[in-house]
């Protein structure tokens, strides 16, 4: 059965708002040159190896494999073989000086490719143009993104539960969430717009493990597969009366992701000697999502959720707070790690359309780490509402 295409109508309007950002961005622009899977997904609805030529008046997809795919794939009006960049510089063969780029993405090595037949002398920045478009939300991409919440809460909310027994290891609960998300449509996979991350499943964490550093922005810690994959969860590790566990594994739909965790204490909290300060952990981190929702409203700004969130936080869990309580969310999609974020420095209004995770999450020293995470999209009125289900969920566990 064939996968359904992004619609037609969809691209030719996400291809109109590039070329009006643009135009405000830099009013005499006159070509941008994107090559990232991303990037191109976005703008003409498959993730081949190409690039995507964009001018004021043409925009053509050349793709170098695979072209068959990617005419059975994609509703782009304009798409051509690619053998060389040579074939880029005979369909345009006045190339302006200055030509916008992604520069997060673009490589030195592809950046001297595409100048030995395209002979620009000024590469400038598209990132935060794209960013900008990528923001707020399409009703396609949030039909995509509700879709993908209602399966995630699902999984974690009702399966997830079900599957905690006496001996599971943390990879196999992590590989046992993520085929029951598979089998009801998920992607399988999630995507960052870090260069140094992997594309992953999720991660299973149990109790010591889940304060175990790993190379991402992230409070969630993963002694990982081994030390050359920190995702998923340690094999080894298994499942016993007393663990915190959590779940980290997010989803995605038509390319569009939903961020969640859920934590459970598995067996009777009463029974741990530290159980007063981990339900009060719990709960402190309940209320700040909560918190956060009500605060996720058009025409606010960022930094200042970010700023009064933080003024919320109790002082005794502020040191094991979201790794020093740097930030409190993050806003995705296509990607998980988009912009804007809860943080410093983020001072562009919120609107109505964008979507954040939002993951209060506290680390107790010897203990592990305990909190909630969910989606959310912004309203046009009232607060942000959550794509993934809730933050409260039931947390004691018995197997």
């Amino acid at each position: 059965m064939p996968h359904t295409p992004v619609p037609a109508g969809e691209l030719n309007a996400r291809l109109s708002r590039l070329r009006a950002a643009l135009a405000q961005h830099d009013p005499a622009w006159s070509m941008t040159i994107l090559d990232n899977k991303i990037d191109l997904y976005y703008f003409t609805g498959t993730m081949q190896d190409g690039a995507l030529i964009v001018t004021p008046d043409q925009a053509v997809l050349f793709v170098r494999r695979s072209f068959e795919c990617a005419k059975r794939e994609s509703a782009f009006a304009d798409i051509r073989p690619l053998s060389s960049f040579r074939t880029v510089a005979e369909a345009f063969p006045a190339i302006p000086d200055r030509v916008y780029v992604a520069a997060r993405t673009m490589t030195l090595q592809k950046l001297s490719m595409l100048q030995k037949y395209l002979p620009f002398t000024q590469p400038q920045p598209v990132d935060g143009v794209l960013a900008g478009l990528r923001a707020v939300k399409s009703a396609y991409e949030l039909d995509c993104m509700r879709q993908s919440g209602a399966l995630h809460r699902f999984a974690l909310e009702e399966i997830a539960p079900v599957l905690l027994r006496d001996g599971i290891s943390e990879a196999r609960l992590c590989s046992e969430v993520s085929t029951v998300l598979l089998e009801r449509g998920s992607m399988g996979i999630s995507r960052f717009n870090q260069a140094i991350a992997d594309d992953v499943l999720g991660v299973a964490s149990f109790s010591e493990n889940s304060l175990a550093g790993c190379g991402l922005d992230s409070p969630t810690g993963t002694a990982g597969t081994c030390i050359a994959m920190k995702s998923i969860g340690s094999s080894e590790r298994r499942l016993r009366e007393g663990d915190i566990v959590l779940l980290d594994i997010p989803n995605g739909y038509r390319g569009y992701h939903t961020d969640k965790s859920i934590v459970f204490f598995y067996g009777s909290l009463s029974k741990h000697p530290q159980s007063k300060l981990i339900r009060a952990a719990r709960e402190q981190c309940v209320f700040l999502e909560n918190e956060a929702a009500a605060m996720l409203r058009p025409g606010s700004v960022p930094s200042e959720v970010y700023g009064k969130l933080c003024a919320c936080v109790d002082p005794a869990f502020r040191a094991g707070f979201m790794s020093g309580c740097r930030f409190f969310g993050h806003s995705i999609g296509l990607t998980m790690d988009e912009s804007p974020v809860l943080a410093r420095g983020f001072d562009e209004p919120i609107r109505a359309g964008m979507t954040f995770a939002v993951e209060p999450k506290i680390a107790l020293e010897g203990v592990g780490l305990v909190g909630c995470e969910n989606t959310y999209e912004v309203v046009s009125d009232g607060p942000a509402r959550s794509l993934t289900g809730a933050c409260d969920t039931p947390f004691e566990i018995n197997g």
